[in-house]
């Protein structure tokens, strides 16, 4: 690595400011990418990411009512009692945990949509490397040292650091709250940070008279720090007269998460331009003691989930108060979900997919995709299957949020993925197709069970269609289909199960902007 380079991402690390107690990273990204190639996103959307650190539950949040027996069954030492789940409008099958009333308000009123088991191929279970391919948006066999978020970031803003601030971009790119500056937001080359025990004694730190440097490398590396510490400085001023702009807000619960967003709210109703703000909330890690055996709707889990609702049901009402709810829609991601089956300790061990939630004034409202499908026989081993990769929601965000050309996405995520009806088509004006097909008509199989094959009739509208077999624990094993068709209609595979072992798997198709998950038993 070059030594400005080394300089550049080291710094990152060194800068925090911190509001109300909260440190706060200022990330930012240089470009690679030609600014001829990709337009320039000039609208003043922003998107709040909030991180569930420790892998939520997916199966205790959002509820199979539908299979309420299967799911009992499952997890009997922790499961909701079926009278306690909250309802969900127009969605009889799924309903929330208990303690998520804020944001079952919010889906009644059409600002929440719930995606069911987002995930990606070859799930990898451990906290680090999940969490960096959730951020960077990479293959779980692939390695990226840049996050889905900074090259969007670098794609907009090219020759960062350079001649940042100016008259145009005045503020930070994104801003985190939190001690530890994020992979989400790395670009090329850097990612940029500055940090400060309060915004008043930041001023302190910086000598603003100009001196000399020696002709050598250090002068120029010298050189290179006075000038970041400069634009950190003049960054510093711009988020201080931003949060000292807002004096009165909605009334926020006490904890850590409610109080990091309710920093976001008052810096963008401060005039802040800044497109991304992320936040993150932590203990998900639920291997045991989850919830209160003699009362299963209460203990750790649902500590969590009710502090998650109440703090984005108060940032709601705060940006509505504000009146800045139009520019603003937040996203909620875990880096996996648990197990279908909890463990003997009253928990849930690491597992593959798990919802997601968009929530704001415009997103479209609703349940994505179907509830998972829990086998009446369950073992330890089993899994959620995905049924959205979780890339495909950040290249709806991209492109029905920050309307950002789909052949630029696709040099942002590195790879063609399909998109979901998550927000208002006016955002963008640009029309979108309905993502799942009519209830059971995509896919068939039979005999299902089945003991040596089993014939799969699927529909496809065209184009390019994938069809998975997925074992238990929501890894790809067999690639049954991967074609482009010229024609609308029914095809058909055969899977051949001589060398597949008994137990529950998933047959998974995705064409186009459809996609659907179904059980198929080997006997």
């Amino acid at each position: 690595m070059k030594r400005r380079n080394f300089l550049r991402n080291s710094l990152a690390v060194l800068t925090p400011t911190v509001i109300s107690g909260n440190p706060i990273h200022v990330l930012n990204n240089h470009s690679i990418v030609d600014p001829e190639v990709l337009a320039k996103v000039d609208n003043d959307r922003v998107l709040v990411i909030i991180q569930l650190n420790g892998g939520n539950d997916g199966l205790n949040t959002v509820l199979p009512v539908n299979q309420y027996g299967q799911y009992y069954n499952a997890r009997t030492n922790i499961a909701i009692p079926e009278k306690k789940i909250l309802s969900l409008n127009g969605y009889s099958a799924t309903g929330l945990h208990p303690a998520m009333t804020a944001m079952q308000r919010l889906f009644n009123e059409g600002q929440l949509d719930i995606v069911q088991a987002v995930g990606y191929p070859q799930p990898n279970f451990s906290h680090f490397r999940a969490t960096d391919i959730w951020m960077s948006g990479s293959d779980s066999n692939e390695y990226l040292n840049t996050g889905w978020a900074g090259r969007f970031l670098d794609s907009n803003y090219p020759g960062y650091p350079d001649n940042y601030p100016n008259e145009v971009d005045t503020d930070p790119l994104a801003i985190q709250i939190g001690s530890i500056t994020s992979l989400t937001c790395q670009g090329p080359l850097v990612n940029m940070g500055m940090s400060i025990s309060d915004p008043n004694s930041f001023y302190n730190l910086f000598d603003t008279t100009e001196q000399s440097v020696p002709n050598t490398n250090a002068g120029y590396e010298l050189s290179f720090i006075r000038r970041i510490s400069k634009q950190t400085n003049k960054y510093a001023t711009r988020i201080k007269a931003a949060s000292d702009a807002v004096t009165q807000q909605t009334t926020y619960p006490n904890s850590s998460l409610a109080n990091q967003l309710k920093i976001v709210s008052r810096l963008i109703k401060g005039g802040l331009k800044t497109k991304i703000y992320l936040v993150n909330y932590g203990g998900f890690d639920t291997h045991a003691n989850q919830a209160v055996a003699t009362d299963t709707a209460t203990g750790t889990h649902a500590n969590l989930l009710g502090a998650i609702s109440e703090a984005i049901g108060a940032f709601q009402n705060d940006i509505k108060n504000q009146e800045i709810e139009d520019r603003v829609i937040g996203m909620t991601y875990s880096e996996f979900g648990r197990r279908i089956k909890s463990n003997a300790s009253g928990g849930t061990d690491h597992g593959a997919a798990a919802p997601l939630f968009l929530f704001g004034k415009n997103v479209r409202g609703g349940v994505i995709g179907e509830n998972p499908t829990i086998p009446t026989t369950v073992t330890v081993s089993d899994n959620v299957p995905y049924q959205h990769d979780f890339r495909t929601v950040y290249n709806s965000i991209l492109k029905y949020w920050f309307c950002v050309k789909e052949a630029d996405n696709l040099q942002i995520m590195l790879k063609q993925y399909p998109t979901l009806n998550l927000i208002n088509a006016s955002a963008c004006a640009i029309e979108m197709e309905n993502p799942v097909f009519e209830k059971n008509a995509m896919i068939v199989a039979y005999p299902n069970p089945f003991s040596q094959q089993s014939r799969v009739e699927f529909k496809t509208e065209g184009g390019h269609t994938l069809v998975q077999l997925l074992d238990a624990s929501g890894t790809v094993i067999k690639l049954l289909v991967d074609a482009t068709y010229n024609y609308a209609g029914m095809n058909s595979v055969t899977i051949q199960g001589g060398d597949l072992k008994p137990g529950v798997y998933y047959i998974r198709i995705q064409n186009g902007v459809h996609q659907y998950v179904k059980t198929i038993i080997k006997m």
